[in-house]
């Protein structure tokens, strides 16, 4: 049992958009289905701070109930889903940092658990294709939110 198995997949997007815009967005958790197109649902229950729980549905898939295991505003936050039937753990990380052309986007994930070296290929295939987009939904929505303020 000493052997932790994972699997692992990270992306990183350097954006014009603001960190301040873009952790609105990660905050609104509500409004996620407006940058991820996999998610057909999203709720926390409480507020966006380590130890609140809320729900995640991806598209053909049960609502998935997950946790946050770390929040620092405008840096970046965690959260761990954990699916025992599956015998595995999904870990996301989200980063930003304040670069002097913009700010630098990464999402991270992380499967972890008994069953990751079977299972982790399998769904993080699905991970590894969708984040990338997801992060060019998210960035564009940031950009376009600051263009509409600046218009106003």
């Amino acid at each position: 049992m000493g052997c932790k198995t994972m699997w692992e997949f990270e992306h990183t997007i350097t954006t014009e958009a603001k960190k301040e815009t873009i952790w609105a967005l990660y905050s609104n958790f509500s409004k996620w289905t407006d940058w991820d197109k996999g998610i057909i649902f999203a709720s926390l229950e409480g507020p966006f701070v380590q130890g609140s729980k809320g729900l995640l549905q991806p598209e053909g898939q049960e609502p998935l109930p997950f946790e946050l295991t770390n929040v620092e505003p405008l840096r970046g936050f965690s959260d761990v889903t954990d699916i025992p039937d599956a015998g595995i753990q999904i870990h996301f990380t989200h980063l930003l940092v304040e670069l002097a052309e913009g700010t630098k986007v990464t999402h991270k994930v992380t499967i972890s658990g008994p069953n990751a070296e079977q299972l982790g290929p399998q769904i993080g295939a699905g991970f590894a294709e969708g984040i990338p987009t997801t992060m060019e939904s998210l960035v564009s929505l940031a950009l376009e939110k600051e263009r509409e303020h600046a218009a106003e």
